[in-house]
């Protein structure tokens, strides 16, 4: 009896995008011995394991495997990991995330809510019976503590399990202590709630009180008889919750962090280092002003070491600010149309690179992460490299286009790397530019290799990527479909082999598609990202001067043309069909942001503003106003409207305006509710028939069956 091979959409479903196996989540111990990471045991396991590679040895092994902690039980989620793991789109299972103490020699994690230690020399695990649920354990930097947060109170345990106490604990039910706010988890990229000192003798701990912000209930309907979640969930315009920063003791002494915080309302950043003292920063509400603040542990006073304004907007970067070990404080900066590298106040990079991140800080040099700016002398559409920054110049370490990114202490450097023509990633364990080791992929292959050519359509030089079929042999003009994200922080134009593999699956069903990355996407230049200010539809008209630029080169049927997305994506799709049906023919909006008043405050006021002050431009870019149903009336375009019904992200109130809008102006749509399905769509089944409905409406709405 044969068993019939498994279809691509099942086997990218049970695999989770074929990142099951795949090594991730990299520290680097002090001495350069050690890297530890995250992996699990196969391509289609979704548990992870805690491993540790010996860097002179080459050797891996297992440093806690949650199977055998959990006497092979079930994993069994608090509500409050779920929301973590959901803000940080995190799909996994087992180990999904942990923390070390500064020699890395201690680790921390927690699973079903159960506080775990991994002593990394040794490759022993335990449990630390401790009261739960546990959220975000953290080894003190000297290794003799841990810190966690339970029931919203702040926690600390010897490393050996004992002398359990809390060291701050929720005046209400509103009210939690060493957790990240639902904005800052899900916009600022600060997921974390407290911050040890370098000595361990006290932290810096956030106070979140989110009685101000409005309840929302998220209910499930295909299960009438449960309650529903009640979520607190800061829409555009309305109040946020109230965070305070407090520094405390050991002994339970706390004293207030003190800045503006009706001016400065945001804590988007903490940093503290031997290097320095503490360092925040804190963004005012409309994102355009913010303050780098040096706090004085003792006193809770602050005083500014930097300020910046911007007349947009002002971005967050992973990695900065920081202060280098000589005290010099490091950041990313728009300075004279291009992101640099700021050491001090001099730049060390200009227009030829645009910095993304900042990867390690070290005496003699800074690791970032950057892409070719507008000034450099050739285009790398699509590509991302590590570089060595000094006053000296610069040196790039990762050489092979592609997307890179690193890790690096001790003198060891962990390069991970992807590239068009392999599939995954390759992590490589260099020491002086040398490969030492390699740390292996358990990775499935997807059994699918795009055709992609990167390139750039329009007269904007918009970054593109043009997937044919496999089989494709040029005689006929094929069907477009465009497969945009579009928006902020979401670049999909990418020199990487797994990152097109959905976009190659749906040309080998007879599309030529096309994913263009326009104004508003990251990795170009300032201008770039910022030219959306209050007007996201230059997204659209992107799209469309994409399209029609390529049509010259490839052989594009434009009496064809459909587009798909999700998220800012289902929001572009949705527009498409809406404000330029005579360009786009059919179109599919996943989990759209139909109203941007419904989304939350710290994205939505920073490209539109504050919507009492600015209505029209609300108006303007929402899906179901007047003006965004408007014109033109014909020809009217089939929609399929998609959209998780569990979603605490867009919610699915979303997808029922819009179409109860589109019922009322007589316009044809479909909706497929998913039930049980956040802003992910994890759910083997639902993902593999998700991906087959949409092939279905496609050819349907442009006569293709």
């Amino acid at each position: 009896m044969t068993t019939e091979p498994l279809s691509f959409p099942r086997r990218y479903a049970r695999t989770q995008r074929f990142t099951s196996g795949a090594p991730r989540a990299f520290t680097v111990s002090p001495d350069g011995s050690r890297v530890v990471f995250l992996r699990s045991r196969s391509g289609t396991d979704r548990a992870n394991q805690l491993w540790a590679l010996d860097v002179a040895e080459g050797e891996e092994r297992v440093a806690a495997d949650p199977a055998a902690l959990l006497g092979g039980a079930t994993e069994h989620l608090p509500p409050e990991e779920r929301a973590r793991r959901e803000r940080s789109r995190e799909g996994g299972a087992g180990v999904v995330g942990y923390a070390t103490d500064t020699a890395v020699e201690l680790a921390s994690f927690a699973l079903s809510g159960r506080l775990f230690t991994a002593e990394l020399r040794v490759g022993t695990a335990r449990e630390l019976r401790v009261p739960g649920p546990v959220i975000d354990p953290r080894p003190s930097p000297d290794g003799r503590l841990v810190a966690y947060v339970a029931g919203g109170a702040l926690r600390v345990v010897g490393a050996e399990g004992e002398d359990d106490g809390a060291l701050a604990e929720p005046e209400s039910e509103s009210v939690s202590y060493g957790l990240a706010e639902f904005i800052a988890a899900e916009e600022m990229g600060r997921s974390r709630g407290f911050w040890w000192s370098p000595e361990s003798d006290r932290l810096l701990v956030a106070r979140v009180d989110d009685t101000p912000v409005q309840r929302w209930w998220i209910s499930d309907p295909a299960h009438p008889e449960l309650d529903p979640q009640r979520v607190a969930y800061p829409l555009a315009g309305s109040a946020n919750a109230d965070v305070r920063l407090f520094v405390i003791g050991l002994d339970g002494v706390r004293t207030e962090v003190v800045w503006d915080r009706a001016r400065y309302p945001y804590l988007a950043h903490v940093h503290w280092s031997e290097a320095g003292a503490p360092l925040i920063v804190v963004q005012a509400r409309d994102q355009r002003s913010q303050l780098f603040l040096a706090v004085a542990p003792d006193t809770g006073a602050t005083r500014m070491v930097h300020a910046d304004e911007d007349r947009q907007w002002l971005d967050l970067f992973a990695g900065v600010p920081c202060w280098s070990p000589g005290g010099q404080l490091v950041r990313i900066a728009d300075e004279g149309g291009a992101r640099v590298l700021a050491f001090g106040e001099r730049p060390l990079t200009g227009p030829q690179l645009h910095v993304r991140a900042v990867l390690d800080v070290s005496d003699d040099d800074v690791l970032i992460s950057a892409s070719a700016g507008e000034a450099a002398t050739a285009p790398e559409t699509g590509e991302v490299h590590v570089y060595r920054v000094n006053e000296l110049g610069m040196e790039r370490v990762s050489q092979e286009p592609g997307v890179h990114s690193a890790v690096r202490a001790g003198g060891v450097t962990v390069l991970v790397s992807s590239v068009l023509d392999r599939p995954g990633a390759q992590v490589q364990v260099l020491r002086e530019g040398k490969r030492v080791a390699a740390v292996s992929s358990y990775a499935e292959d997807p059994g699918l290799s795009p055709r992609v050519t990167l390139t750039q359509g329009g007269a904007r030089k918009i970054p593109c990527a043009v997937l044919m079929p496999t089989d494709y042999d040029g005689d006929n003009p094929l069907p477009v479909l465009m497969d945009p994200y579009g928006g902020p922080h979401g670049p999909r134009v990418l020199a990487a082999h797994n990152a097109h593999l959905t976009s190659q699956w749906f040309a080998d069903q007879g599309f030529a598609v096309i994913v263009a990355d326009g104004r508003g996407t990251p990795g170009r230049s300032p201008a770039w990202e910022k030219a959306i200010r209050d007007d996201f539809t230059l997204s659209l008209d992107d799209q469309v001067d994409a399209l029609q630029g390529l049509a010259g080169t490839f052989p594009l049927d434009l009496s064809r043309v459909a587009i798909r997305g999700w998220s800012y994506g289902g929001w572009l799709a949705g527009l498409a069909v809406l404000r330029r049906p005579d360009v786009f023919h059919a179109g599919i909006a996943g989990a759209p942001v139909a109203d941007w008043r419904l989304y939350d405050t710290h994205y939505t006021e920073r490209y539109l503003g504050d919507p009492a002050a600015s209505p029209d431009t609300y108006a303007k870019n929402s899906l179901i106003t007047d003006e965004g149903l408007s014109a033109p009336a014909e020809p009217h375009r089939p929609l399929m409207i998609v959209h998780g019904l569990a979603d605490d992200n867009v919610v699915v109130a979303h997808a029922l305006r819009l179409s109860s809008a589109l019922l009322a102006a007589g316009r044809p749509h479909e909706v497929l509710p998913l039930s049980g399905v956040t802003h992910m769509t994890p759910q083997e089944q639902v993902a593999e028939n998700l991906l087959l409905l949409q092939v279905d409406f496609l050819k349907r709405s442009l006569g293709l069956v």
